[in-house]
């Protein structure tokens, strides 16, 4: 009987082995596998630029001359682009030919009922098409912006129609227009559909002027309006500017788009909606380090 009983605890103690080897097996299992997924979860993170930091929520630079992505962050997401717009603005109308030396007057109806903007032009003033043109460029004069749009043959309607065939016709699938000055919401694209638009509006030499020009003076009855560009660094001689144009609205938040030539290198430079009043202009300085810094270290390889 003793030896019966002996038998089977021999028999137990056996059989728990068995259980613990095998669920210490199958741990080690389940440890492997979790750490393959931990290496290969890290593989696939995408690090940002190193010594990069960008505080604009879509961000895109690319070389203006090769098509190589220097820079992208949120490149593909739609958003509002606020007065970004009045580049298609100035391309539609030029691409129109209509007479810039003609004057058109700002009405009533061009006052901003969407977003009620201020603006330094009186209803009733008298300019030509050309200076609402330079005036809807360089300083975001919203009511211009709608005055062009107004006098166009057709109207403002035609003229929004005229603004998303053309976007078509460059390929910008991400791009959407509502109106002339960009105070809609519905005037929306993304950062690699901006960078292919701010090339193509680089090709009309009084959008470059207009765009970089550093300030301007207009009459209206007995006053002398002055108007300044509203990028801060188009005054900074640290910089080339080709091109520029600023937005913002509380949707799009704060937008820069340029052409600039930056470490010998002509490109184009997106930033989306940055919060905070200088957070557009830090970003692109912050760009611009970074490329000069990439620059050096090259050249320093290369001796």
């Amino acid at each position: 009987m003793a030896r019966r009983y002996f038998i089977a605890i021999l028999c137990i103690l056996f059989s728990v082995g068995l259980l613990d080897a095998k669920g210490a097996t199958e741990f080690s299992k389940s440890s492997g596998s979790a750490a393959a997924r931990k290496k290969h979860s890290r593989a696939k993170v995408q690090r940002p630029k190193k010594n990069l930091v960008l505080r604009s929520a879509s961000v895109l630079v690319k070389d203006q001359k090769t098509g190589e992505l220097l820079v992208q962050k949120q490149s593909d997401a739609v958003v509002p682009i606020a007065s970004i717009t009045k580049l298609m603005t100035a391309m539609v109308l030029l691409d129109a030919r209509i007479s810039l030396d003609e004057l058109i007057t700002i009405e009533p109806e061009d006052i901003d009922t969407i977003l009620y903007s201020p603006s330094r032009l009186p209803v009733g003033t008298r300019l030509s098409r050309e200076k609402a043109l330079l005036l809807a460029l360089m300083a975001s004069e919203n009511r211009a912006a709608r005055a062009l749009g107004r006098t166009y043959p057709g109207g403002l309607k035609a003229f929004v129609i005229a603004m998303n065939a053309k976007a078509r016709s460059l390929g910008l699938s991400r791009t959407h227009f509502e109106d002339t000055a960009g105070l809609s919401s519905g005037n929306t694209s993304s950062a690699r559909d901006l960078a292919r638009m701010v090339d193509a509006a680089y090709q009309y030499t009084l959008v470059r002027e207009f765009t970089t020009r550093e300030e301007a003076t207009i009459h209206s009855g007995q006053r002398t309006l002055e108007f300044h560009n509203t990028n801060r660094l188009i005054q900074n001689p640290r910089w080339q500017i080709g091109l520029s144009k600023t937005g913002f609205t509380n949707e799009a938040g704060r937008c820069l788009v340029m052409q600039a030539s930056v470490a010998r290198r002509p490109l184009l430079i997106v930033l989306l909606d940055a919060q905070g009043r200088l957070t557009r202009f830090g970003d692109a300085n912050r760009i611009k380090n970074w490329m000069e810094n990439q620059s050096q270290a090259r050249y320093k390889r290369q001796l």
